[in-house]
């Protein structure tokens, strides 16, 4: 069995801005499930509606090193349409009324949720075949 990994900044129903969030929430629950083993991580949004965060459940916490700091990383997760969704925590990047702000501050919001993704795996038992990176 396959197994692919998707790392997003958005997925439907969660948190949509644009294209890219309906891609990363169709697109999983299409593959043969007995071929593929189709996950998704994305950040745990404050804007996120209130709905979803309550069915989120707590899987694991770490630290990890970004840049000077070292930075909390929560993982959460909860099933989905059939697909396995991880969700990264952390409220210094991920408090804001929206998923985009300012340029030279996502810059740094997304290079932790890269980091952290990539970090969780071993804590969350999922070795992906393929990681499939959006935006």
């Amino acid at each position: 069995m396959k197994k692919v990994l998707f790392v997003t900044s958005e997925a439907v129903p969660f948190i949509k801005t644009g294209g890219l969030a309906d891609v990363a929430g169709s697109l999983p629950k299409c593959f043969n499930k007995e071929e593929f083993d189709v996950r998704v991580i994305l950040p745990k949004y404050l804007c996120i509606s209130e709905e979803w965060r309550n069915k989120m459940n707590y899987v694991t916490h770490f630290y990890m090193d970004l840049s000077w700091r070292s930075q909390y990383v929560g993982v959460l997760e909860m099933q989905y349409d059939g697909v396995q969704f991880y969700f990264i925590d952390n409220e210094y990047y991920f408090s804001g009324p929206k998923p985009y702000g300012n340029i030279y501050q996502d810059i740094e919001k997304f290079a932790f949720f890269s980091k952290a993704a990539l970090s969780a795996l071993p804590l969350i038992g999922f070795q992906p075949d393929i990681v499939h990176c959006h935006d």
